[in-house]
């Protein structure tokens, strides 16, 4: 896969490095020459140019890209990265981060955005995932608000446990799809029994998120 990264300051480093462990292309997009390191990364193709300039980003070959990740520390660039990638060279997929959670508003399809990252609400969502075992912690907005990927971990004494996942009662607009258990990565299967201490993934609306939460009460099955 072929991959875009505005923005080559930690953050766009740090993902681009990641990624090319991963086995994808990457070129990394820079206007400030300060910033340009090759050396940092260097499966990387490094490119000096201002993002949000449309012909910069045809001398980059921006339509080649599968994915295009807006990753300055300045919101007002990553919308327009966002909008220019999506409007101007049809790439696929949109990935930008979110600097001031006040602007989050803003990072949506009408902006060229598939997925919008908050550092502050990922941290955040860390942080309460850490501290409050078996609540219902939001992780991700997904698809401009319309899903949101949700985790809980049960308790070590959960009532739940042995009970096949089959018995869970969810509601429609959610779905369970991981459980992490120690080091193992599992697709649930309806005969697989929940533990405790058992991290489960959700995608699920918001408006059904409270349904999610009765379902995993197990005095309520």
């Amino acid at each position: 896969m072929r991959v875009t990264i505005a923005g080559a300051g930690a953050v766009g480093r740090s993902i681009a490095a990641e990624l090319l462990d991963f086995g994808h292309q990457v070129m990394l997009i820079e206007r400030d020459p300060k910033q340009l390191d090759p050396h940092v990364v260097e499966g990387a193709e490094w490119v000096l140019a201002d993002a949000c300039e449309l012909a910069s980003l045809e001398e980059a070959g921006l339509e080649a890209s599968d994915v295009v990740i807006a990753a300055t520390g300045d919101d007002k660039v990553n919308l327009v990265v966002s909008l220019l990638a999506k409007t101007e060279f049809a790439v696929r997929r949109v990935v930008a981060r979110v600097n001031d959670p006040r602007n989050e508003w803003l990072f949506t399809e009408a902006w060229g955005v598939d997925v919008a990252v908050s550092t502050p609400r990922v941290l955040a969502a860390m942080v309460e995932e850490a501290a409050f075992v078996g609540d219902l912690v939001r992780l991700m907005t997904l698809r401009q608000g319309q899903a949101n990927l949700v985790e809980v971990t049960l308790p070590a004494d959960t009532p739940l446990a042995g009970r096949p996942v089959r018995q869970l009662r969810l509601p429609t607009d959610a779905a369970l799809v991981t459980i992490l258990r120690g080091g193992r990565v599992i697709v649930p299967q309806g005969d697989d029994s929940l533990e405790g201490g058992d991290e489960l993934l959700f995608v699920a609306s918001a408006e059904v998120e409270p349904d999610v939460r009765a379902a995993l009460d197990a005095r309520q099955s």
